[in-house]
């Protein structure tokens, strides 16, 4: 008997598992805007041992278009990308630093983020 009703509540159990899932997994595709994420990365500063780090980030996708036009600059544009809006500045220290090399080593923590215009003071605004 036991074994009979614990059966049906495990596949049960299962079965929202998937789902959850799913729906996680999902959200992530078709996800527009930006929020704070997990994010792992391995800190680097000549003369000292590297260090995982563990923080959250900015993610996301945001809203960017562009259409020809008839004056210069021919292009009207508009760009955004998800970006930091507030951060907390945290400080790591790295291990195994030689003599005179600081083991500090600087990075953000993000607190909001934000769809803006691309700034140079805290993302790469590169493109290719």
């Amino acid at each position: 008997m036991f074994q009979l009703s614990r059966t049906p509540m495990l596949t049960f159990l299962l079965l929202i598992g998937a789902v959850n899932l799913y729906v996680a997994v999902t959200n992530l595709q078709t996800f527009r805007g930006c929020a704070v994420r997990e994010f792992s990365f391995v800190a680097q500063k000549p003369g000292c041992r590297s260090l995982r780090i563990h923080t959250e980030a900015c993610w996301g996708r945001c809203q960017t278009w562009e259409k020809p036009v008839l004056e210069p600059p021919y292009v009207q544009w508009h760009h955004r990308v998800c970006t930091y809006s507030r951060t907390r500045h945290l400080t790591a220290r790295l291990p195994g630093c030689r003599p005179h090399v600081s083991p500090l080593y600087p990075y953000p923590l993000a607190l909001q983020c934000d769809c803006a215009i691309c700034s140079n003071l805290d993302t790469e605004c590169e493109t290719f």
